[in-house]
């Protein structure tokens, strides 16, 4: 078990907290947002007893790497995740932030998230079983598990505060943010999700299928938001072991699903705390990812 301890929650003295997510608190820092990336994990909607060290630092550092990487495709929400220059009072909580935080600009997020998927698997395989369709979308006959799809399709989904986020249809999208703006989500999305999957590849990992959120800034422009391309929001596995017909080894937490699964958890609290060895190994294959699609250690 790493030395390090993981940060389970935030309290900021001087800010005021606007959000608490599953994984990241929301600070207010004047016209920006302060976002704090934890350690904690959640499974089947709800946040383990156990957090998995340095991986807050992980989404925070690989998502900054992705908006620079994709920032001639589309704007992003990111000012800053040098702790030492952001505005006071958030300045002075610098060593607690280093590596985990980002100032962003304030934005009203679309109630949609913008899913991406390259490879049939998650609820996306299992919505293909039952009616050989992914979000109203038909596939031909005979796919397996984890095969790769003719070409990406958009499946967007509900956000959901709390619970389980929501497959639906394009059409269904439309209707709550707009035919028009959909269909220029949807464009968008399959293009950032080539131009990172490509990134990937070339590193030895398959993005098999990610989200990206969407937001709407003060001055009416649709910028990318969140986290993005990161072990947490889409599934990473190695290209070196992919092989379709069956689950895939991965970098992300599917591995803690896993262990869940065997223990017979009945996905209700009181929820169940992670043994040390499910701890270290998940946070070595968040780190891995991160060195692998970055080629950088984690600052």
């Amino acid at each position: 078990m790493p030395a390090v301890v993981p940060l389970i929650e935030t309290s900021l003295e001087g800010l005021t907290l606007v959000r608490r997510g599953k994984v990241r608190d929301v600070y207010a820092v004047g016209d920006a947002l302060l976002i704090v990336a934890t350690d904690r994990i959640s499974a089947f909607d709800y946040v383990l007893g156990s957090g998995i060290p340095d991986k807050g630092k992980v989404l925070t550092q690989l998502s900054a790497f992705w908006f620079e990487h994709l920032r001639d495709v589309v704007p992003h929400h990111l000012l800053s995740t040098d702790a030492h220059a952001y505005p006071e009072p958030a300045q002075r909580h610098a060593d607690l932030l280093r590596g985990r935080s980002m100032l962003v600009r304030r934005t009203t997020p679309l109630p949609v998230e913008c899913v991406a998927r390259g490879y049939l698997s998650g609820s996306g395989w299992k919505e293909y079983r039952q009616t050989g369709r992914v979000c109203g979308i038909g596939l031909p006959e005979g796919l397996e598990q984890s095969a790769r799809l003719p070409a990406p399709i958009f499946t967007p989904a509900t956000k959901a505060e709390s619970g389980h986020d929501e497959n639906i249809t394009e059409a269904q999208a439309g209707a709550i943010v707009g035919a028009t703006r959909i269909a220029w989500l949807r464009d968008l999305t399959l293009t950032l999700y080539s131009r990172g999957a490509a990134h990937a590849e070339s590193r030895g990992i398959i993005v098999a299928d990610t989200k990206f959120e969407f937001g709407v800034s003060a001055g009416g422009a649709l910028i990318l938001i969140d986290e993005v391309l990161t072990p947490d929001s889409s599934r990473f596995w190695p290209q070196d072991q992919y092989g379709p017909g069956r689950p895939q080894p991965s970098f992300d937490k599917q591995f803690v699903r896993d262990y869940l699964e065997t223990i017979g958890w009945n996905k209700r609290p009181p929820v169940p705390a992670l043994p040390g060895d499910v701890v270290a190994r998940t946070r070595e294959k968040y780190l891995e990812a991160f060195r692998l699609i970055t080629g950088c250690d984690l600052a």
